[in-house]
């Protein structure tokens, strides 16, 4: 049985083996520290019989007005348990907490344009490509910034995509 739960400080040291996926993006722990302390409600994880950590997914809330959003920071699921939906588990519990707790008017990702199995996950689960963020990925392999529209953007402008792509520079950051 899974069990999905808050992701806590003694995950830190049993997860590594959910990152060995070339397409996981991973980072210091003092990162993950920072999105455990900060933003506890956004980071959580899908455990198996034995404990046995099967993926994560970790997040955060930013921006100002309508660009109040949530953002998928990195969400993953170990190889062996893939296709058994638990990333779109782990996503509708962001989204959730996004659209009702923190009143977000979207939820927003980025991924590797080359990454078509996530691309294609992501459109099933209403995410749209609303730009193309170039040379993103270690400057050298674009992005995509994916977005789904929450309850509170009755008329979906945050999914009106760009006519144009953007540079790493040009995206806001909080």
């Amino acid at each position: 049985m899974t069990t999905i739960r808050r992701f806590c400080c003694n995950d830190l040291l049993r997860f590594a083996s959910v990152n060995l996926d070339h397409l996981t993006e991973t980072f210091n722990m003092s990162f993950y520290m920072t999105y455990l302390a900060r933003w506890p409600d956004y980071f959580h994880v899908a455990e198996g019989p034995g404990n046995k950590i099967m993926g994560y997914i970790m997040g955060k809330v930013e921006g100002q007005g309508e660009s109040w959003h949530g953002h998928v920071t990195a969400v993953t699921v170990a190889t062996e348990y893939r296709r058994q939906q638990l990333a779109k588990k782990l996503m509708n519990i962001l989204e959730d907490i996004s659209d009702q707790i923190d009143k977000a008017y979207f939820v927003d990702l980025f991924v590797r344009a080359s990454n078509t199995p996530a691309i294609k996950m992501y459109d099933k689960l209403g995410y749209v490509i609303y730009r193309r963020v170039l040379r993103y990925y270690s400057g050298e392999e674009d992005g995509l910034d994916m977005r789904k529209a929450l309850s509170r953007d009755v008329e979906k402008k945050s999914i009106i995509p760009l006519k144009r792509p953007v540079t790493p520079d040009e995206l806001e950051y909080d």
